[in-house]
């Protein structure tokens, strides 16, 4: 057995995990108790390649490839209650990298579609929600274009920050339907918020700040000025 599959039978997830609900998770006023059970019970280090396993549970976001991360706990844990899931609705994850946002709301008892476009990602996320969250349905697409097959959503979460919100979603979102995700704006402060439809557009709720990397394939195009 080499060091790294050493130090891995040696590490207790299951208690790392309970920690980082009672350091990381609770601390920071995520008090739906169904986010904090599933978040108890979730193995959120299935989600990584065996290298990274041993800091599932660290308060930061890890680099799983391709200008990715998995999202740091608190990150998740908050954007997932600002989202308010509720039981039988149906909910699309855009960037849904190697699947712990798709099966936690799985885990809530939402219908699942989990969007991603990079391979490598996708197979880690596939094999991850086989075994923990087998109704997530995943599609391989272009993040931009959402699922308009599978529409309209009451949910869609972008895992990873954006310049601006796609301009296909808000189009797939059923009535009362929300898109909660973090809006970088260019030269602004990242924000986790909560957008809906308007009569005027889409009306858009910064609700915390938080630092988290662009999503690579949605940040636009660089424009030249001659």
């Amino acid at each position: 057995m080499n060091q790294s599959a050493l130090e891995e039978f040696a590490l207790d997830y299951d208690a790392a995990r309970q920690r980082m609900v009672d350091a990381q998770i609770r601390p920071v006023q995520i008090n739906d108790p169904r986010i904090i059970s599933a978040m108890r019970d979730l193995p959120r280090e299935r989600c990584l390649p065996a290298p990274l396993r041993p800091f599932a549970y660290a308060d930061q976001s890890l680099e799983i490839g391709g200008g990715r991360v998995l999202t740091e706990p608190r990150i998740v844990g908050r954007m997932v209650q600002i989202a308010a899931p509720q039981p039988g609705q149906r909910a699309l994850v855009v960037g849904a990298g190697t699947g712990y946002v798709p099966a936690l709301l799985a885990r809530l008892g939402l219908h699942v579609v989990a969007l991603e476009s990079d391979s490598a990602l996708s197979t880690i996320g596939k094999a991850f929600c086989a075994t923990e969250a087998p109704q997530v349905v995943w599609r391989d697409g272009d993040l931009a274009s959402g699922d308009a097959a599978g529409a309209p959503f009451d949910l869609i979460v972008i895992d990873g920050a954006v310049r601006a919100i796609p301009q296909a979603l808000p189009a797939q979102l059923a009535d009362k339907g929300r898109i909660v995700c973090v809006v970088w704006p260019e030269g602004g402060v990242a924000s986790a918020s909560v957008a809906e439809r308007t009569a005027q557009g889409v009306g858009i709720r910064p609700v915390f700040d938080v630092a988290l990397p662009l999503l690579p394939e949605l940040v636009p195009a660089p424009v030249f000025a001659f």
